[in-house]
């Protein structure tokens, strides 16, 4: 656009400047001639001349007005025609999505609303589809861009296709699309026999684009139907709301799926955004604070270190669980802001401990995508003079499945300040071998779905074993979640040494309960000797015992 503008302005210049020059010869041809019929015109009225070069001389200057009128209004004409062009071009780049040749928002909203006034006379029902595209900033990352600007025409040329000319169709931004189209049913079964054709015509589509390589897309889709006769006041941007929630059900549902609207996301949508705003007013207020669990040496059952849970004091609400709260957290932004408060907390509690006992912080995939996130996290240790050696951070194998090169950069920039790097619930993503050997990971946490069972299954006795003796290969550090009985205690107590917590040790405390605790124990910092302190600026030895800050699981 801005090059664009730049060639209206050069063509108003040179129009400018051609007008000058024509206006410039125009007068002083009408001066010079104008002279000789003025002085033609005396001598004729005098007798001194004859009238024919009079005549002549006029017949020139006419000659030349009419030349210069006509330059004039021959320029005019060109200035008119590009602006027209100029205007007619503008107003398709207003109104079309240039990539997809699609219709933007701006355009989509009178066409659907045309259409829908359309479906209403001739009796017809209609369907409208909102599709989003899953993960699709991980393709731009992963392959560049110009690759996935190729998987969002072969979306719109799917879409188009399906429609086979008779609806209309938009890319409102981003990843995400829109089409509506007449149809003689719009009942659930109908419309859900559709979204599954989109569904595999997008995948198909993308899987042989024509352009580009190759691209494994799945997308999330939000259906609204519409019945002839439907309510009064219906029109494209109600319509649209409707597909959008409908779509974010889908996304919630665990993606690549369709959902229908129903009146019932209209009330959990204000649900949300009530407690959307309570988390903000909640972080204004200081109402998140840690909670502890502790973990412990299955073997002799010493304390080793604590694992941090987020609860939230709510002044409405009560006390509000990490499943409740984290998801909405992550969806509008708020987790890292959260985390950090929690983790500012804990390192505040942490710093009275017997500097034995480690703090680990699960941390949430998004913040893995903050490459700011080490800077965040070491500036904290500095700023609460916490020892990063006591510090572990737990990611899950999920992360792993988005980029793991910024998981590597990201473990690189705090294991050479001396944090320590945990993988969480290991056996249920997707991390393999290569990944445990590159990105050199201090623990593994063996997660709980693997552990409950393991006095009781042979399948899960099995997973838990190979995991421990794959952490034993690897001389990395092993714990057991979810240790809730006696049963699973003894039954863990028969591989090789590891940690161990759940609520068999206790409920999740919070701080000053936690104080009390160890201060029973003799495990504060004022009790122990000073030398067994440890420098904030100099690591411990890796094979201290650490415990653990999480921010996100739910207990």
């Amino acid at each position: 656009m801005a090059a664009y503008s730049d060639d209206i302005a050069a063509a108003k210049l040179r129009s400018q400047f051609t007008t000058l020059l024509i206006t410039y010869a125009g007068l002083a041809l009408f001066v010079w001639i104008g002279g000789h019929v003025l002085g033609a015109a005396i001598e004729v009225w005098t007798g001194g001349t004859d009238v024919n070069r009079f005549l002549t001389n006029a017949l020139v200057l006419n000659i030349a007005v009419i030349v210069m009128g006509w330059l004039r209004y021959n320029r005019l004409s060109q200035e008119l025609a590009e602006r027209t062009a100029a205007e007619r071009e503008a107003r398709r780049l207003a109104e079309v999505d240039e990539l997809t040749q699609c219709h933007n928002r701006r355009s989509f909203i009178p066409a659907l609303n045309t259409l829908l006034q359309r479906c209403a006379v001739h009796g017809q029902h209609l369907l409208v589809f909102l599709v989003d595209l899953d993960n699709f900033k991980q393709i731009n990352d992963r392959l560049g861009h110009a690759t996935g600007d190729d998987a969002l025409k072969a979306v719109a040329n799917a879409l188009r296709a399906h429609g086979g000319g008779k609806g209309v169709i938009a890319r409102l931004g981003g990843d995400e699309f829109v089409c509506a189209f007449p149809a003689d049913e719009a009942g659930r079964e109908q419309g859900s026999e559709q979204a599954a054709q989109l569904l595999e015509a997008i995948r198909a589509s993308c899987a042989a684009p024509e352009h580009g390589p190759p691209v494994d897309i799945t997308v999330s889709v939000g259906i609204v139907g519409v019945e002839p006769g439907a309510r009064p006041g219906l029109d494209a941007e109600k319509l649209l709301r409707a597909a959008d929630l409908a779509m974010y059900q889908a996304k919630r549902s665990g993606k690549n799926r369709f959902s229908w609207y129903d009146p019932g996301l209209e009330e959990a949508q204000g649900r949300r955004i009530q407690l959307e705003e309570d988390i903000r007013a909640g972080l204004r207020n200081g109402e998140f604070v840690p909670y502890y669990e502790q973990q412990v040496d299955l073997e002799t059952g010493e304390l080793l270190g604590f694992e941090m849970l987020a609860r939230w004091h709510s002044a409405s609400r009560g006390l509000v669980l990490p499943s409740v709260f984290i998801p909405i957290a992550e969806e509008s932004g708020l987790v890292a802001q959260l985390s950090e408060q929690l983790i500012a907390k804990a390192f505040i509690d942490a710093r009275d401990w017997d500097p034995q006992l480690t703090l680990s912080v699960n941390i949430s995939p998004i913040q893995l995508r903050d490459p700011w996130f080490s800077h965040r996290v070491l500036k904290l240790l500095v700023e609460h003079n916490f020892s990063p050696s006591r510090l572990i951070i737990e990611i899950t194998e999920s992360c792993l499945h988005t980029d793991v090169e910024e998981v590597r950069t990201m473990v690189t920039s705090l294991r050479n300040q001396g944090v320590k790097i945990s993988l969480d619930d290991f056996g249920t993503g997707y991390a393999g071998l290569n990944q445990l050997r590159d990105l050199s990971f201090d623990h593994l946490k063996i997660d709980r779905s693997f552990v409950q069972g393991v006095d009781s299954s042979g399948t899960e006795r099995s997973i838990v074993e190979a995991i421990v003796a794959l952490g034993s290969a690897m001389n990395i550090p092993v714990t057991a979640e979810g240790v809730e009985s006696d049963e699973v205690r003894r039954a863990l107590r028969t591989y090789a040494r590891i940690k161990a917590q759940g609520y068999h040790y206790g409920r999740p405390e919070d701080g000053a309960a936690v104080r009390r605790r160890l201060e029973s124990l003799g495990r504060l910092a004022s009790q122990c000797k000073r030398s067994d302190l440890p420098s904030a600026e100099a690591p411990q030895d890796g094979t201290a015992q650490r415990p653990d800050v999480r921010t996100q699981t739910a207990r």
